[in-house]
């Protein structure tokens, strides 16, 4: 199973750790793209500050993530899961799975991101600010940028698997499985049952305690089908849409009741 993960907008500080070595992240067939967003972006933030707040959409309160990309080289790089923070984050809770459980999230999680393209809860890299709705000056929309190298490097990275696809829409721009893996994927939303809506908080966090419960049960979905029994058996209510033709996901809702 490969779980594709949205990046957190907030994210904690970088620590002690050894700087970035930006050719020791997996997927090393995004390196050339990666090193091409990182140098730009750390030119950008190093120059004008008023322009780069403007470029990555920075309130005047987040004036200090200018500062923090124009260090990102020489900055300490710490596992993007201990990055990561925010609400999905929160409820997978990475830090307090078992042994067993953690070793499935190294293996299986893949956290997209407008500065890596992709990594895995355990590369090490240091706290950033870009999403993947920026337009660089000189490279365009990330999400543009990273389609031809993702498309490239992904199907390999699926493998045979389930791929489990908790991206939200910006983030999912950047790699659509087409093809056979198209029809073993499974797009999940998480729904408000009473008003069939999607209302942000609660859709993160639900996203995170399935993951956290796939992790920790040990459950290994072969396909969307499975995948669709293994979570009603954890208690979820789901409803699912197989594909209508050839090339096309599974449509997953995750029915909630309460918001919390």
């Amino acid at each position: 199973m490969l779980v594709l993960l949205p990046p957190s907008e907030g994210k904690a500080s970088s620590g002690r750790g050894a700087p970035l070595k930006p050719e020791s992240l997996s997927l090393p067939g995004l390196t050339a793209a990666r090193e091409a967003v990182l140098g730009e972006l750390v030119e950008l933030c190093a120059g004008d500050e008023d322009k780069a707040r403007e470029v990555l959409g920075l309130s005047e309160g987040l004036r200090g993530e200018v500062a923090k990309n124009a260090a990102l080289l020489t900055a300490g790089a710490r596992p993007a899961g201990e990055i990561y923070t925010g609400v999905l984050y929160d409820a997978l809770g990475l830090a307090t799975l078992d042994a067993a459980a953690k070793r499935r999230a190294a293996r299986s999680l893949l956290v997209f991101s407008g500065l890596w393209g992709a990594v895995r809860v355990t590369d090490r890299i240091p706290s950033y600010r870009c999403s993947m709705g920026v337009k660089l000056p000189g490279l365009g929309a990330l999400g543009a940028h990273w389609r031809t190298p993702m498309a490239a490097v992904m199907p390999e990275v699926a493998g045979d698997g389930l791929v489990l696809d908790l991206r939200s829409a910006a983030y999912a721009a950047a790699w659509k499985p087409k093809g056979e893996v198209a029809g073993r994927t499974a797009s999940v939303r998480v729904l408000h049952a009473p008003t069939r809506k999607v209302v942000s908080h609660f859709n993160k966090a639900t996203k995170g305690r399935i993951v956290r419960a796939l992790l920790s049960s040990g459950v290994a979905p072969a396909g969307p089908a499975e995948l669709v029994e293994a979570l009603r058996d954890l208690g979820y209510a789901v409803e699912a849409e197989a594909p209508r033709k050839a090339g096309a996901a599974w449509s997953l809702d995750v029915l909630v009741d309460e918001i919390h």
